[in-house]
């Protein structure tokens, strides 16, 4: 019987959106994590952790939502995946949990704080490095026969993926950066606005090396962009015009803007990725119609779904405007 709606392309734009929403949401307070080492002085910290301190943990829900419809929509990329990424996953999981005790526990210790702040810069740094070589491994496809993954554990650890890795961390430390800009005022918005464009600059050299080295690992990418050449390539010259803008706003002190653009290099970035793959969602083989679960079970889910991600955009909407504003340095919201 022929159903009336493909529920499979609905579900894949459902992920799509929520590794999206938590990329953009939880990347600027790992950022924060990042550039913990680095910053000026114990009481920038201060600020720095006092700026995410409200929305953290809200950020992460994202990440919760898009692992578990993964799991009820898409079930074959649970049993290649996490074969493949054990350790990867690992790494991800231990260095959130990590960076979120260290979260707490920082703001109560006195004689181990700065115990707790490297905790918490190691944690963010492990998560971001992790969540980055997924995605390279991702990029790179997976040894499958059948429905079974047949690689070794550590297939996912590349060249490239380390490369990819790096070259997230350096994308939620220039989120970050861009936050604190947008956020703070005094010391730490002087030196947020130090940093930036070399982060900037890091970022695009390893975009730049990405674009250069997928071609060669997978020839259904390469084919893509550039068998045809069309509309697609407008993403990777908004990436660009989204960084020049970065750049430009730093340069006349802007507060607003530089966060808005580098959320855009994002965007565009991550959008690019999925066309390049589309339509499969365990490369090499798999389109995303393959691993699909059932379309009554893709339904049941979807009704559930379409409850609880309005409600998570509201309270989400209303923590961010409830504490908008700048964070006034050694207080709070």
């Amino acid at each position: 019987m022929e159903q009336p709606f493909d529920l499979t392309v609905i579900w894949a734009g459902i992920i799509g959106f929520g590794i999206m929403m938590y990329v953009l949401m939880d990347g600027f307070d790992l950022g924060q994590g990042i550039l913990f080492p680095f910053a000026p002085n114990e009481k920038a910290r201060d600020t720095m952790m006092n700026s995410v301190a409200p929305i953290w943990d809200g950020n992460e829900t994202w990440l919760v939502l898009g692992g578990a419809g993964l799991l009820a929509a898409f079930p074959l990329v649970y049993s290649v995946f996490l074969p493949a990424l054990y350790i990867g996953v690992f790494l991800l999981l231990a260095g959130l949990i990590f960076r979120g005790i260290a979260f707490e526990f920082r703001f109560k210790a006195k004689t181990s704080k700065y115990l707790w702040s490297w905790s918490f810069s190691v944690g963010s740094i492990v998560a971001a490095f992790a969540q980055g070589a997924v995605v390279g491994t991702y990029i790179q496809g997976f040894k499958t026969e059948g429905f079974v993954y047949v690689g070794g554990a550590l297939d996912w650890l590349t060249p490239f993926t380390v490369i990819t890795g790096l070259g997230l961390v350096v994308g939620y430390a220039l989120l970050g950066s861009t936050w604190l800009i947008m956020k703070t005022e005094g010391e730490v918005q002087d030196w947020a606005y130090k940093i930036t464009p070399k982060l900037l600059v890091g970022l695009m050299t390893v975009f730049a090396i990405v674009c250069v080295y997928t071609p060669f690992i997978d020839e259904y990418v390469k084919a893509r962009w550039f068998d045809n050449l069309s509309i697609i390539w407008v993403l990777p010259v908004l990436a660009l015009y989204c960084a020049f803008v970065v750049f430009s706003n730093v340069r006349k002190r802007k507060d607003g803007m530089p966060f808005v653009a580098t959320m855009g290099i994002f965007l565009f970035s991550y959008l690019g990725l999925l066309v390049s793959k589309w339509p499969y969602i365990v490369p090499p083989k798999f389109t995303i119609w393959d691993a699909a679960s059932a379309y009554n079970s893709q339904l049941f889910l979807l009704i559930g779904f379409l409850f609880v991600i309005p409600i998570i955009l509201a309270y989400t909407s209303w923590t961010y405007w409830v504490f908008r504003g700048k964070v006034k340095e050694g207080g709070y919201h």
